[in-house]
């Protein structure tokens, strides 16, 4: 199974991502967006194929949304999309595409359902939240 992930290693999300997909005994195709950014077409695609409007894949922590202006509900989807491909860091992650589908992996078990296989437990997420037991099942 071919897994692309749109990672960002300074973020833990994205780290616990990487993770479980690694654990999952899948090497996926790691995509540094900061690193590459971000080209229209392909954020239109991705975000059709994870059902996100450019409002829901905006990232607003630590990001530069606020200073740009792009809270206000009235911002434009166009404009949006205008800013995520000048600022990359814009865009939410980690996002993870699998033939299961592609998905906003925020929290991060949300990547659970895009794989063929659980990892093995016991496996926790770098705060040590529990993901999967000792048993192989997903706790939470």
């Amino acid at each position: 199974m071919t897994i692309v992930i749109h990672h960002n290693s300074a973020c833990g999300t994205s780290r616990n991502v990487l993770a479980i997909i690694k654990a999952s005994g899948e090497t996926p195709v790691v995509i540094d967006y900061l690193e590459t950014g971000w080209t229209r077409p392909q954020l239109l695609a991705l975000f059709a194929a994870a059902d996100l409007t450019p409002r829901n894949a905006l990232r607003v922590k630590r990001s530069p949304a606020e200073e740009l202006g792009l809270l206000d509900p009235a911002v434009s989807d166009e404009t949006l999309i205008a800013a995520m491909i000048e600022h990359p860091v814009l865009v939410n992650r980690p996002i993870v595409c699998t033939p299961k589908g592609v998905r906003l992996c925020r929290p991060s078990e949300l990547v659970l359902d895009l794989l063929d296989r659980l990892p093995p437990g016991p496996m926790t997420k770098e705060d040590g939240t529990p993901l999967i037991d000792a048993k192989g099942n997903r706790v939470g």
